[in-house]
């Protein structure tokens, strides 16, 4: 039996496919090794309307070994030409970093979390009460990780790039077995940036039924587009990288948007929203025709095709039942333009 609720709340916002779509700033190493741009990120996040803000908690050693064995060497792509262990070590946030900016987050009036990638994260994250977890695709297969965060009955966004049906599913037993019912799965594409034709949209709908629990987007895609398409899709949860400024060379610039772009997608993806709506069929319109009479007619007059017509704006009775009023009398006295309604037949 799934336990999973379909909808969760998040530092007091809902998230699922009734509620508004929950919009997630990522950070990751767009700091760029500076505090204060750390802060100055949080605070343009909540100006272009995020929801929420989001960190990656890790070190070099909780991530990779410091080996120059040929596999633990980045050969192409965005890092080229360095080891795991040099990239994870010059990009990763300082751990002292996460309650200063918890803080800041708060003078912000933003939601801010964090991606733990080892027990030893989740432990920090506890212990400054951070409101919810991410899990990153590649963690999605780290057992113990999703154990600690399923443990803490505190909300989990598990981005699923790479990720097989029974790897989200042991995901799912895990959080089920431990009576934690607040997952949120986000469709994901691990790659960097991430080709359009590589995205699968499709996807989203197929998992939301699938999981019965609230589906998103983490987004690596270049712009906005791919993020605005997938709300039409069912996307509860949109999560994109965010930089403060595009002349910063940091290790996600690529893929990242800054202030003005996010903004326009947070627009543009609330717009989608709004314009999805639900199903309406307008029983009538104004810009339809109804009958009216062409002149003063008196009770009694007989109506024809030489007295009424059909015009602008829609009224009570529309052009279908024309024919059939002909030869009917009125009731009482019509003025010329006066639109028919059923009582005067």
């Amino acid at each position: 039996m799934n336990l999973l609720n379909q909808q969760m709340t998040l530092d007091g916002k809902t998230i699922g496919a009734q509620s508004p779509v929950y919009i997630i700033a990522e950070m990751s190493t767009n700091h760029g090794g500076s505090l204060n741009r750390a802060k100055e990120i949080i605070h343009a996040a909540a100006e272009c309307g995020a929801d929420a803000i989001k960190l990656q908690t890790y070190t070099a050693d909780t991530l990779t070994i410091n080996s120059s064995l040929p596999h633990f060497q980045l050969n192409e792509g965005l890092w080229a030409g360095q080891s795991l262990y040099e990239l994870y070590e010059k990009v990763a946030m300082p751990w002292d970093w996460h309650q200063v900016l918890a803080e800041e987050a708060k003078k912000a009036n933003i939601t801010l979390f964090s991606s733990p990638f080892d027990v030893s994260a989740v432990e920090l994250l506890e212990e400054l009460d951070f409101p919810a977890y991410k899990i990153a695709s590649a963690e999605i297969i780290e057992l113990a990780l999703i154990e600690a965060v399923a443990a803490t009955g505190k909300p989990v966004i598990v981005s699923t790039g790479g990720a097989t049906v029974g790897d989200i599913q042991r995901v799912m037993n895990i959080m089920q077995a431990h009576n934690n019912p607040n997952l949120c799965l986000l469709k994901c594409t691990s790659a960097y940036p991430a080709p359009y034709d590589s995205m699968n949209l499709k996807t989203i709908p197929h998992l939301a039924k699938w999981s019965g629990c609230p589906v998103g987007l983490s987004d690596h895609t270049l712009g906005i587009s791919v993020p605005v398409t997938s709300v039409a899709l069912g996307a509860s949860v949109i999560e994109k990288h965010f930089m403060l400024d595009k002349s910063h060379d940091t290790a996600d610039k690529a893929f990242s948007l800054d202030p003005s772009e996010f903004k326009q997608m947070v627009q543009a993806v609330h717009q989608a929203s709004a314009a999805i709506g639900q199903v309406d069929y307008p029983s009538t319109s104004q810009m339809q025709r109804a009958i009216y009479a062409k002149y003063d007619l008196c009770a009694g007059t007989v109506l024809s095709r030489e007295n009424i017509r059909t015009a602008r704006p829609g009224g009570e009775i529309a052009p279908r039942h024309f024919e059939s009023l002909l030869g009917r009398a009125l009731r009482e006295d019509v003025k010329a333009g006066e639109c028919l309604r059923w009582e005067m037949i």
